[in-house]
């Protein structure tokens, strides 16, 4: 019923969906230049102490007492074992007295312990700035060279595109939620980069090889059959993903919620692009099957 369907309408849900993703993206760059990302402590720098506590008291009980204290920004993770946890904190401006977190824990605690207290400076967060940044651009200039070696550029135009279009889409979402950005979300920013990748060039493989095989048909209906002969793969494929990234957001706790959000959102994304703007634009590029045939050299003296 559905592979009828999509015989049928392709080409207008691949037209319909592109104008959406451009829309999207619009409204995503205006989120990010605008509201900015809410960096997390990875990058801002801040305080690390891990302390033990009456095994009977549950993450929320604890948060709702040191948050108001420490910044909205407060994050509280288990350490190993029960009783043991890792609170991660910004850092307190000069003008102000570090709070006391022992002092603080005892409100609802009999039994406090501070076992360890360290401090990310801030020239730790610019420096995982900087190697983040470089650990980008190495992958975005390593996607041009195979995409340039593999495809004409036309066709390898399509799967760049897109490939932007998820990971500012991403960006955008978080901007717009304000949702912590740490070094885990950048982890899966750099995952979406291999991922959305994968299915824009298994569509563009395919519109390859039909347009060598089928030089007399034109583009557009090309693209719509390829885009048909390898849905049911993107389907699976995509759809196993997405239930392994959803158990991972709902069962990975606070700590990987970033990052299970942000893979969720690169996989839809994704599947979406490559779809719409991965074979849209090499039509209005103008693709034909000429160019993936071998130039004819005369010969004659």
């Amino acid at each position: 019923m559905m592979v009828n369907y999509l015989k049928t309408h392709i080409r207008r849900i691949r037209y319909i969906t592109s104008f959406v993703s451009i829309a999207l993206t619009v409204l995503a760059l205006g989120a990010f230049l605008v509201k900015g990302l809410n960096l997390g402590l990875d990058f801002t720098g801040g305080m690390v102490t891990e302390v033990s506590v009456e095994k009977s008291l549950t993450h929320d009980q604890l948060l709702a007492v040191i948050k108001p204290v420490l910044g909205e920004s407060t994050m509280l993770t288990q350490s190993g074992e029960e009783g043991r946890w890792v609170i991660r904190y910004p850092l307190v401006e000069e003008s102000q007295t570090a709070p006391d977190v022992q002092a603080l824990l005892k409100t609802v605690s009999s039994s406090v312990q501070v076992i360890s207290n360290s401090m990310v400076g801030s020239q730790v967060g610019d420096d995982l700035v900087d190697q983040g940044g470089l650990a980008l651009l190495i992958c975005c200039l390593s996607i041009l060279g195979y995409l340039s070696f593999r495809f004409e550029w036309r066709l390898a135009s399509g799967a760049l595109v897109a490939l932007v279009h998820d990971v500012v889409l991403v960006l955008g979402f978080f901007a717009i939620t304000q949702m912590e950005f740490n070094l885990t979300v950048f982890a899966a920013i750099l995952a979406i980069l291999g991922y959305s990748l994968n299915d824009s060039i298994i569509i563009a493989d395919r519109i390859r090889e039909l347009l060598v095989a089928k030089q007399k048909t034109p583009t557009a209906m090309i693209t719509d059959q390829a885009v048909i002969a390898t849905f049911s793969r993107t389907l699976v494929t995509s759809g196993t993903t997405l239930i392994t990234v959803a158990a991972l957001w709902l069962m990975g706790g606070a700590p990987l919620q970033g990052f299970a959000t942000a893979m969720f959102l690169g996989i839809i994304s994704g599947t979406w692009s490559s779809i719409s703007i991965g074979t849209v634009l090499p039509e209005w590029l103008h693709l034909e099957p000429k160019h993936y045939l071998p130039v004819e050299v005369d010969l004659a003296p």
